[in-house]
């Protein structure tokens, strides 16, 4: 079993490092794309939340959690999202799907271990742009960063545990442009490719108490360190003939190797806390700071950009009717909800690009044990139609496996 989940692990990290494109919002054009993971599907239709830790779900946002598993715990997403990108005057459409995270957690007494991979940010756009003498600009791009991770939790004692993850961070972002002039006859072309890597961890607490004999307390806290992320980037200019299909024959090519260039990704505060009922609701609140002040255009510098520190508001819950109804299955569905706000620290024109999304969701019990088929839909927006600038709507419907498994078991004879 293990080495088969090892196999899959492997043939998506080399499908993922070759075919990372899972989004289509132009201001993915910015920095290293948008941010692609933002939890399981379980917190996804919280919100995002990820206070809320059990000891059979894998919570991939806080390595402390593997000090919570009892059971032996994988899971799978993927997620399709429907868009709309529109500003003052005109609207496009358009879809998307992509795999979102594969990882397994295995516990093993008061520590608990885990590994996956997971798409961190995405990059996928197409835009063009015309100036006043009839020059016509098309820009694309595509790619992203992924990780990934290996990650121990320990459980120091029955209401405090602690972890840490090591990720490897690799990727590769291809941009390219093209400019075409009317009275010219050949186009120019210029793509860069900047292949991404570096180490970074994360540190997680997660400390719960009950209050009485029905209300249990959750806290978490994780901060992710700045980090160094190295690119490696190369670069060709050629001349070429853009044919009546689009097809793009080159005239003349020249290329450059640019050299390694560090781009110092921010430092990451997240802490949260929440209330409930073992095993029948939930309720917490969750806040992010990224130190994202000084990051700065690594890649592409843009003279109408800036950064500013980000931050992010979440909160969100579940409800259980009676989990261990012989009698009625929907009693043992968990039904979720949540909203968040973010605030992106990426600034255009002056103008801050923020986000927003409403989720809900349920966790439908297959199987034996404590395995769920998860389902959570989000709307949202990103952006603004205000100043020049575009807005997204888009909805999303995210699909998981949170399957759970005994190993290690003692074998008896009579």
């Amino acid at each position: 079993m293990i080495k088969k989940i090892l196999v899959v692990v492997l043939v998506l990290v080399a499908v993922m490092s070759n075919a990372q494109e899972g989004t289509s919002s132009p201001y993915s054009f910015y920095g290293i794309g948008i941010q692609k993971f933002k939890g399981t599907v379980e917190n996804r239709s919280m919100g995002g939340l990820s206070v809320f830790t059990d000891s059979v779900h894998l919570n991939l946002q806080n390595p402390a959690s593997f000090g919570e598993l009892k059971l032996t715990a994988y899971t799978v997403g993927t997620s399709y999202s429907n868009f709309e990108i529109s500003n003052q005057t005109e609207s496009s459409s358009g879809d998307n799907a992509s795999l979102d995270y594969l990882a397994i957690g295995i516990p093993a007494g008061k520590f608990g271990f885990g590994f996956g991979v997971i798409p961190q940010t995405s990059v996928g756009y197409d835009l063009g742009a015309v100036d006043d003498n009839g020059a016509e600009e098309q820009f694309k791009g595509t790619g992203g960063l992924n990780k990934v991770f290996l990650a121990a939790g320990l459980k120091v004692n029955k209401n405090l545990s602690v972890g840490l993850d090591f990720n490897y961070n690799f990727g590769n972002i291809e941009e390219k442009s093209i400019l075409s002039r009317p009275d010219v006859q050949f186009d120019t072309r210029e793509i860069t490719s900047s292949n991404l890597s570096s180490f970074s961890l994360s540190l997680g607490v997660v400390y719960k108490t009950m209050l009485t004999d029905k209300l249990e307390l959750f806290a978490s806290v994780v901060s992710t360190p700045s980090f160094s992320l190295t690119a490696d980037s190369s670069r060709e200019l050629s001349t070429i003939l853009l044919g009546n299909n689009g097809q793009e024959i080159v005239v003349d090519r020249q290329e450059t190797e640019l050299g390694d260039n560090d781009i110092e990704l921010p430092a990451e505060l997240k802490v949260g806390s929440g209330i409930g009922s073992p095993k029948k609701w939930f309720v917490g609140a969750e806040y992010t700071y990224l130190d994202s002040g000084d990051y700065s255009e690594a890649l592409f510098i843009q003279d109408n950009v800036e950064y500013s520190n980000a931050s992010k508001f979440k909160l969100g819950g579940f409800y259980i009717p009676k989990y261990n109804s012989l009698t009625s299955y929907f009693s043992r569905v968990v039904y979720r909800a949540g909203f968040r706000y973010e605030e992106t620290g990426l600034n255009i024109n002056n103008q801050s690009i923020d986000e927003f999304g409403i989720s809900f969701g349920v966790g439908l019990p297959v199987g034996r044990l404590f395995s769920n088929a998860n389902i959570g839909f989000e709307y949202g927006q990103r952006g603004t139609k205000d100043f020049g600038l575009v807005r997204e709507d888009f909805f999303n419907v995210s699909i998981s496996l949170s399957l759970n498994d005994k190993w290690f078991r003692k074998i008896k004879f009579n």
